[in-house]
């Protein structure tokens, strides 16, 4: 089974590529975040096309997140509970005894700002319901963009962001409490290249630099994380006309 997670930064300027990669790596399930599109907008028959069903929640211009799965979707959830919010950040959806949460975390803009602040209360909220929903879903994946490097491992100049916002330390502890809570982090269950990252800013070359960060995660439950036999980073599609600032992530789990 392949799991696949891509902040796409628009949808509907994306779309030829999101099609071109679910036709050549055939996912059983790709998270997608930042679609930036009103729900009415949702390319519902394009990727129909293609043989994968969708359930997306989104808004103009911001945010917004979907699952594209070969099968449907049930028991759909499109808000953290118990947490007002009306920023489409989250959606999740069961496949059979698969339980999918994708999740675009708030960026936080700059430490100290409103938005870093509306960080910090979204990521507990979000860790409290994922603890909830791990009692009832053995078989549970949460993929999305966190905009979050765990360690300085997932940061090409670790001093440069030392503090910063993606890298200060509440975001990092925030992000060891949910793994704390039952989640493993795909990516490091296997040696990868040194400078692996899934986002490189558009400016100052960074992507022909590898000036990057690694915000883009696949955590597993453990009993999904014993089963996972690979996760890569697929940097190809960084390299086309007008990519996303973003590549995707896929983690393979034996049958």
């Amino acid at each position: 089974m392949k799991l696949a997670t891509w902040n796409v930064n628009s949808l509907k300027v994306r779309l030829p590529q999101v099609i071109e990669w679910l036709q050549t790596q055939q996912p059983d399930m790709l998270c997608l975040q930042e679609t930036k599109l009103s729900d009415e907008n949702f390319p519902l028959d394009e990727i129909a096309d293609t043989g994968y069903q969708s359930v997306f929640i989104g808004q103009k211009t911001y945010n917004g997140v979907a699952i594209l799965s070969k099968l449907q979707g049930q028991e759909i959830i499109t808000a953290i509970p118990n947490f007002e919010d009306d920023q489409k950040r989250i959606i999740a959806a069961t496949y059979e005894d698969l339980r999918v949460v994708c999740v675009y975390v708030p960026n936080g803009e700059m430490v100290g700002s409103e938005k870093y602040a509306y960080k910090l209360k979204w990521l507990p909220a979000l860790v409290a319901w994922l603890r909830e929903e791990l009692k009832k879903y053995p078989k549970l994946v949460v993929m999305g963009d966190y905009n979050i490097a765990p360690d300085d491992r997932d940061v090409y100049d670790p001093q440069l962001w030392n503090g910063k916002v993606l890298c200060s330390q509440p975001e990092r502890d925030a992000f060891g409490e949910l793994l704390s809570s039952g989640f493993v982090d795909s990516f490091r269950l296997f040696e990868q290249p040194e400078k692996s990252y899934s986002w490189w800013d558009y400016r100052m070359l960074a992507f022909r630099r590898n000036r990057g960060l690694r915000i883009d995660h696949i955590l597993l439950s453990k009993v999904l994380a014993d089963s996972c036999i690979a996760c890569q980073i697929d940097k190809a599609v960084r390299k086309q006309d007008r990519p996303s600032d973003h590549a995707p992530v896929m983690a393979v789990l034996s049958a």
